[in-house]
């Protein structure tokens, strides 16, 4: 019996499939086991009960080919969290470090809001448009308040 309970515990880890030979061997042994012991007490009742055990036993082995391993729901969430997981990080890296930028660059997804930037500061750098340097910074500064915020701040170290 410590065998069993050891085998059991050894492959805890292991498939099913490979519990389910395991354990059904240790039923097996243990059913020839109880056999010998009946022939040797002279009881058939327990040499009979012993062998229909180890026929059941043998039945399971028949039938273990077509058992099929089912992954575990956590395992199978778990899975799908870590490549979750991946992604993420794989969109604030590049977010992060400037590459998302140039990736949308090389695709052609250029922002509205950068496009009507550009767009103006094309206008200012032409001799044929109107619009001055002014109208380009009140623009930015309206447009992105973390670049009005630095305007601001060149502007005071600059008196």
């Amino acid at each position: 019996m410590r065998h069993v309970v050891l085998a059991a515990l050894l492959l805890a880890g292991c498939n099913p499939v490979q519990r389910i030979a395991v354990n059904t061997n240790a039923i097996r042994e243990e059913a020839q086991a109880l056999s010998v012991h009946g022939v040797e007490v002279g009881d058939p009742v327990v040499v009979k009960g012993a062998s229909r055990i180890d026929e059941l036993a043998a039945g399971i082995h028949k039938e273990l080919p077509n058992v099929q391993n089912k992954p575990s729901d956590l395992m199978d969430l778990l899975k799908w969290g870590a490549i979750a997981a991946v992604l993420v990080a794989v969109v604030v890296i590049l977010a992060q470090t400037g590459i998302g930028s140039g990736i949308k660059a090389v695709i052609g997804w250029i922002p509205r809001k950068t496009k009507a930037d550009a767009t103006l500061a094309a206008s200012v750098m032409s001799e044929q448009k109107p619009e001055t340097i002014r109208e380009w910074v009140a623009a930015k500064r309206a447009s992105d308040p973390l670049w009005d915020k630095a305007f601001q701040e060149a502007q005071k170290e600059m008196k």
